[in-house]
């Protein structure tokens, strides 16, 4: 049974801890106590409180990704390994998620319905064989976000199902992005060097420091 401060239930329930004091009092979520009066609670009055008592009616999903068409092959080898590690374990995949798109695209249609069920607290667990399959960059906050919501993102860490060639693309497209602003931003700092009521400001400035 999962311990959670008063903090942490406040964070998932999002509300303020002083709030859960007077739920508390008001017998609204009660909170447990430990030998020193200290109040915690638990997972289970969490799910309860959001309306899932029954923890086996949460999923667990499968999901794989790749940038391009030409890679569904990769895309099949991903759930095939998944598959392979969760019947080891005896689990069973209530949702398999297959995506194209680049990791870089925080707007993937299958991706962002998948990160809904999630905040929607309708997902116990997602597999991925690697980090980089559900998003390229910022993951870490991704499973932060995850975690409040009660779902765990269990990365399986084959390396082979993460194509050396993805990354490349991305660092290229990334690269690519940066380089077009840098015209923009030179014109930018032409501007402001001829702009005669900025370099007039300036000598006044100067002139108004002079004894």
């Amino acid at each position: 049974m999962a311990i959670l401060k008063p903090k942490e239930m406040a964070e998932r329930l999002n509300v303020t801890v002083k709030t859960l004091q007077i739920w508390d009092k008001k017998g609204t979520l009660k909170a447990y106590r430990t030998p020193t009066n200290r109040r915690y609670y638990t997972e289970e009055q969490y799910l309860k409180y959001i309306g899932q008592s029954d923890k086996d009616n949460r999923k667990i999903a499968a999901y794989a990704r790749v940038s391009t068409n030409g890679q569904k092959g990769d895309l099949k080898n991903q759930i095939d390994f998944i598959r392979e590690y969760v019947n080891a374990k005896g689990i069973i995949l209530d949702e398999v998620v297959t995506d194209i798109g680049s990791g870089l695209n925080y707007n993937r249609p299958k991706w962002n319905e998948l990160l809904d069920e999630v905040m929607n607290n309708q997902i116990e667990t997602i597999y991925i064989t690697y980090k980089d399959r559900f998003v390229r960059l910022g993951y870490d906050w991704f499973e932060t976000l995850c975690r409040k919501h009660n779902t765990e993102i269990v990365v399986l860490n084959n390396i082979e199902t993460s194509p050396d060639q993805e990354m490349v693309d991305d660092i290229a497209s990334i690269v690519d992005i940066f380089s077009c602003r840098l015209p923009g931003l030179r014109k930018y700092k032409s501007k402001i060097a001829n702009d005669k009521s900025l370099t007039d400001g300036e000598n006044n400035d100067k002139d108004s420091e002079e004894p």
